[in-house]
């Protein structure tokens, strides 16, 4: 018999698609935004961090993928009672592999699953074959604003800047997403700062208060989120992306 299968973590949901797991789906958050047809078609059953049990429920689920980082303790300790819950805990692009593996494993789509991990692999090394060697940008990169938040240590945003993009972030003395002043952005001297278009999308009209306190020298550029922060099938598209950005910033 078919699983059936609840996703709270777009990134997994689109992970599901990319296995072939279009049946096996029957419930998404409002966040889940690819792939477009299972969000314009599947049921939604509220966000990552206010799902609605009921509704869940109601689903009859065989299988719940959550995140540690996206969704609630307590939401998902609640799910957990009546529901198998697997819980993921991505910090690193080694995590992403191990995640798409076990997540290939629970679905039983373990090929599938295995021939995404050999081509991110692959691709990896063909992008992004080695670290720059010479001086590092410094680097921050914001989530949020009113208040600004930046990706700090212990998160799969610092992997990505430090270990694949080649960028010091100033901020990796911190932890997770700490809440960061103006004045804090400038003390660091950032060679570097990325607004993320998500979960706040920054646009261009926010540089330019950024740059009344951090000066014309430093450089300010808006970057796709998804890249950074998705972290299952969607790296397929980051790799080649975050190869193309260190290009441009001279860091190869």
């Amino acid at each position: 018999m078919s699983q059936r299968i609840v996703s709270l973590v777009p990134s997994q949901t689109e992970l599901l698609a990319y296995l072939g797991l279009d049946a096996e789906v029957v419930g998404i958050t409002r966040f889940c935004i690819h792939p477009a047809h299972w969000y314009r078609t599947k049921q939604r059953i509220g966000g990552t961090k206010d799902f609605r049990v009921d509704q869940i429920a109601a689903l009859r689920p065989d299988l719940i993928l959550a995140n540690k980082e996206e969704n609630t303790q307590e939401g998902i300790a609640q799910l957990a009672t009546q529901h198998e819950v697997w819980v993921s805990d991505v910090n690193t692009f080694a995590d992403a592999l191990a995640m798409i593996q076990t997540i290939g494993g629970l679905t039983q789509r373990r090929d599938a699953a295995a021939d995404l991990i050999n081509r991110l692999e692959t691709a990896l090394t063909q992008h992004l074959p080695a670290l720059p060697t010479q001086r590092r940008l410094r680097a921050a990169y914001l989530i949020w604003r009113n208040p600004y938040m930046v990706a700090a240590n212990h998160t799969f945003i610092q992997d990505m800047m430090t270990n694949i993009v080649g960028l010091d972030n100033v901020f990796a003395h911190l932890s997770r997403y700490p809440v960061v002043t103006l004045p804090q952005l400038a003390a660091e001297r950032p060679d570097l700062v990325l607004l993320s278009s998500e979960p706040y999308p920054f646009r261009e009209r926010h540089i330019a208060k950024l740059r009344e306190v951090l000066g014309s020298a430093v450089r300010i550029e808006l970057t796709d989120g998804e890249m950074w922060s998705w972290y299952g099938s969607r790296l397929l598209q980051a790799i080649p992306y975050l190869s193309m950005l260190r290009k441009v910033w001279g860091s190869t």
